[in-house]
């Protein structure tokens, strides 16, 4: 577990646990749907964190018979249960809240209190989101945004950025609807604005399950490790043909990898060991992510025949 992975995460943790209290305070004493699902959000989101820290530290246990390559699949599966608590708890009851208050609208009561609270709320969410952007940013490089999102192999920084990206616009939402509830006089805006709450939230967790399901279910690696396993392979002297490698995503830092390759006819079986365990040290040396590395002798002309629809083109 990087330490920049777990102050991400921390502060999420400490800023939600704040957040979440002093909402449903404020949500008792002013009657405020919209600020009653800002709490639930609040309180799903705390649950979340304790879900990642409890994921990255199963993910740890270093592999035995049992899991040979690992635990690191522990970490996607429950950033795949984070998603569906976004969803299940978060946008469904915040939903329903706004439903029900449009149905019955109800006038909220000291929008002055909820004011200071949702201000409060702003300040924690923000500092925790800018701590997660920093550190998503360090991870990105050069990539875009949402192609940084899309081929990320931790689920831990962006999942927190977006859980946060959506409390800010939660936040503004519930902060809009309270004032126009109260300007207007239309206790059904406070539902209205609950409803919106709901819809990002369900925004939100569709696309973090999207992502997250993608890693349980097994990526590719990232595109440089592939390019440079192949690159290894084919400067060394006994490798005729670097035909091609395969490649699993087994946990943010745990990869496994099949090259296959075409020695030269001379060789000897002892040659081939030795560039075997020449490639095997130089690859992970570049590599340490890599917790197994396959070589298999074929032509490019059986690894091509083998590989027809599996491969990029």
């Amino acid at each position: 577990m990087s330490d920049s992975n777990k102050i991400v995460i921390y502060a999420a943790l400490l800023g939600n646990l704040a957040i979440a209290l002093v909402k449903f305070i404020a949500a008792y004493i002013t009657n405020s749907s919209a600020m009653f699902s800002e709490a639930v959000h609040s309180v799903v989101d705390t649950l979340n964190e304790i879900l990642l820290l409890y994921g990255l530290r199963k993910s740890q246990q270093a592999a035995d018979y049992k899991h040979p390559f690992g635990y690191g699949r522990e970490l996607y599966f429950w950033a795949f249960i984070v998603s569906l608590m976004v969803f299940a708890l978060g946008a469904v009851v915040s939903i329903y809240q706004g439903v029900q208050h449009i149905r019955q609208p109800e006038t909220t009561l000291s929008p002055e209190l909820n004011y200071l609270i949702l201000g409060f709320a702003l300040l924690c969410e923000g500092t925790s989101w800018f701590v997660a952007l920093k550190s998503f940013k360090k991870d990105k490089g050069e990539m875009g945004y949402f192609e940084a999102f899309r081929r990320s192999k931790d689920p831990t920084t962006f999942t927190v950025l977006f859980e946060d990206s959506a409390a800010l616009i939660g936040l503004c939402i519930a902060l809009l609807g309270i004032y126009l509830s109260h300007a207007l006089n239309m206790p059904i805006l406070d539902g209205v604005a609950s409803l919106l709450i709901g819809v990002v939230l369900a925004i939100s967790a569709l696309l973090l399950g999207r992502e997250t399901k993608g890693l349980l279910l097994g990526e590719t690696a990232d595109p440089q490790l592939r390019q440079n396993a192949l690159t290894i392979a084919q400067n060394d002297p006994a490798v005729l043909s670097a035909n091609g490698v395969l490649t699993e995503q087994m946990g943010a830092h745990q990869v496994i990898a099949s090259l296959s390759l075409e020695f030269k006819d001379n060789l000897t079986s002892d040659d081939i060991e030795l560039c075997v365990n020449r490639l095997e040290s130089e690859i992970k040396r570049i590599h340490p992510e890599i917790v197994a590395l396959f070589i298999k002798p074929q032509t490019q002309q059986v690894w091509s025949e083998r590989m027809k629809g599996r491969l990029e083109l």
